[in-house]
């Protein structure tokens, strides 16, 4: 007798609904994403105890009728494609065919829906139909899940806390309204609103909706353009940073994708702006031949290949890179919106409106429909003339122009100015080497020797002279002239500590990059370091020279900016 048999088709859907749903925020994705394909342009998703008790999801699509609203939760039954050629491609969010059968396996579902006018109801439970009868006529659909993994308790023991599974349904329905800024979406839990946004197609409000005000007024818009990729959306300024990286937000042709090379590329544009493990808010578009991109990878299909992946990384990095250089960068130290600049009831903060300044006041307020203008560029920094006042606990400088109040601290401006000379010595075709009188040994281990060895023609090109000094010895004969004289043997010893250090796969930029960092770090003046006025007033002008005038080469501000309002309003000279 066969062993083989074939299973069951819940049998099947029940083992399927193990990779499409894994917890309520999967239920919510797979509704919704249909409810976009269906050309909802209104989505409201209501919640119980975060989606453990009951999920609905009422749009105002196509809808379907009587015979498509039985067929959708069979397995494999789509609309979205019906040919092989059609999987090469795509362009709706669901195109398998799993979900509706996946959900309906494990859970009880209750659908209305019309497209005519005549409504349909279908209830199912673990896959059976219960009831299909004929429904009030209402424009799109109504989803009703309850009683979720109620025949799998051991999925259902799975599920996390209420307040864990309400967090990956917000954070989904917040990716997908910056993907879709044309669609009005809401999201009650327990009857208590948390997300609204409007449908405005304007996707900086959205992103104030989403954000606020704080966030929203701090982003610069990207566009760029090449043979194969159009990208655009809003990046944040590097005083807007986060703790981890759900607020890099990448969508490709409509759809929200994970992809580590795209995130990749996005952070280290920012690279000397941030401290290392904070990361930036940015929203960004991509639009691409739907034939270079393969989305069939996983169930959830937000995990992606792409083809020409190296050339999309290099332009999101470089119009990254460029918007940050091309705005004034430098924070206020204080941000305190004005009262009026606030809307707490949900319509009016929609129609926000611009706050029409005082004399000699600076608020912020966003015309969501007038694009973003780069009024105030990088240039227009250089050209100002800092002129020091005096140092503060040997550690900060203090400093004016004719409208503001500058603070520096004087380790992060000078690691900067040091970070970019390095940098820029680098590139050069011609090496000014020094000469040793005494050359300075290493005795290192038989393996960090080779390791050593290996490399050590990049340290050469930089204007270094190594020569092997006996059994796994080496010794520096000279080095280039940007090393501060007294601190050679500190630094040449942090460099070669560093070449050794580095990963097996040695990615020569990277170490270049490491190393600039970690020498420009050493040869900076310290705090509680006194200074001259003239040490200062050299520091001051060299700084306004860098290119990232902003941010020492780890990413600490170097300096911060009072306006002239701002102190007057600290001392009530202004109400």
């Amino acid at each position: 007798m066969s062993k083989i048999k074939v299973m069951s088709e819940n049998m099947a859907n029940m083992i399927a609904a193990g990779e499409v749903i894994e917890k309520c925020a999967s239920i919510v994705k797979e509704l919704v994403e249909n409810a976009i394909d269906a050309g909802a342009t209104n989505i409201k998703v209501n919640l119980n105890d975060g989606g453990i008790k009951l999920i609905n999801v009422i749009d105002n699509g196509i809808g379907m009728d009587k015979e498509d609203a039985l067929l959708a939760f069979s397995r494999h039954a789509t609309s979205k494609i019906y040919k092989e050629d059609d999987l090469f491609f795509i362009e709706t969010l669901g195109f398998r065919g799993e979900a509706l059968a996946s959900i309906a396996s494990v859970a009880e579902v209750k659908l209305e829906t019309c497209n005519n006018d005549i409504g349909t109801f279908v209830h199912l439970k673990g896959g059976e139909v219960l009831a299909c009868s004929a429904a009030d006529a209402r424009i799109g659909s109504s989803f009703t899940i309850t009683n979720l993994f109620y025949n799998t308790p051991a999925r259902l023991k799975y599920l996390k806390s209420e307040t864990t599974e309400l967090n990956n349904c917000i954070q989904f329905i917040e990716r997908l309204a910056l993907s879709r800024p044309d669609i009005a979406f809401s999201l009650t839990n327990n009857d208590k609103l948390i997300v609204k946004t409007s449908g405005s197609n304007n996707l900086l409000k959205t992103i104030h909706e989403i954000y606020g005000l704080n966030v929203s007024s701090n982003m610069l818009e990207i566009k760029a353009l090449s043979d194969d990729f159009e990208i655009k959306g809003y990046i944040a300024k590097p005083s807007i940073l986060k703790k981890n990286r759900n607020h890099m937000h990448t969508i490709v042709n409509g759809r929200i994708v994970r992809n580590s090379d795209l995130n990749r590329a996005i952070n280290e544009a920012y690279n000397t702006y941030k401290h290392e493990g904070f990361y930036p808010v940015v929203v960004i578009n991509i639009l691409v031949d739907p034939t270079l991109v393969d989305v069939n990878i996983h169930p959830t299909k937000q995990d992606i290949k792409m083809s020409k992946i190296n050339d999309l990384c290099d332009l999101i990095y470089r119009t990254i890179k460029d918007a940050l250089y091309q705005n004034l960068l430098i924070p206020n130290a204080i941000y305190e919106p004005e009262k009026n600049e606030i809307k707490t009831n949900f319509e009016e903060l929609y129609a926000l409106e611009d706050v029409k300044p005082e004399e000699n006041k600076e608020q912020i307020s966003l015309d969501f429909d007038t694009p973003i203008e780069k009024k105030e560029k990088n240039i227009e920094f250089k050209g100002l003339k800092l002129e020091p006042v005096g140092q503060v606990h040997r550690t900060y400088i203090i400093a004016e122009d004719a409208e503001n109040m500058y603070i520096l601290d004087q380790h992060a401006a000078h690691e900067r100015i040091n970070y970019e000379m390095i940098t820029k010595k680098f590139a050069d075709t011609k090496v000014m080497v020094t000469d040793l009188l005494i050359p300075l040994t290493f005795e290192l281990s038989a393996s960090d020797y080779r390791t050593f060895m290996s490399r050590k023609d990049v340290l050469e090109g930089l204007g270094f002279k190594i020569e092997d000094y006996g059994l796994n010895t080496i010794a520096f004969k000279g080095h280039p002239t940007w090393l501060k004289d007294g601190l050679q043997e500190e630094s040449i010893k942090t460099i070669v500590d560093l070449v050794i250090a580095s990963d097996k796969k040695f990615d020569k930029a990277k170490f270049l990059d490491n190393m600039a960092k970690m020498v420009s770090c050493k040869m900076s003046v310290k705090a509680n370091e006194d200074l001259s006025f003239t040490e200062m007033e050299h520091l001051l002008n060299d700084l306004v020279k860098c290119d990232n005038p902003y941010n020492c080469c780890h990413g600490r501000p170097s300096i911060m900016k009072y306006s002239t309002y701002e102190l007057e309003k600290m001392f009530r000279r202004v109400m």
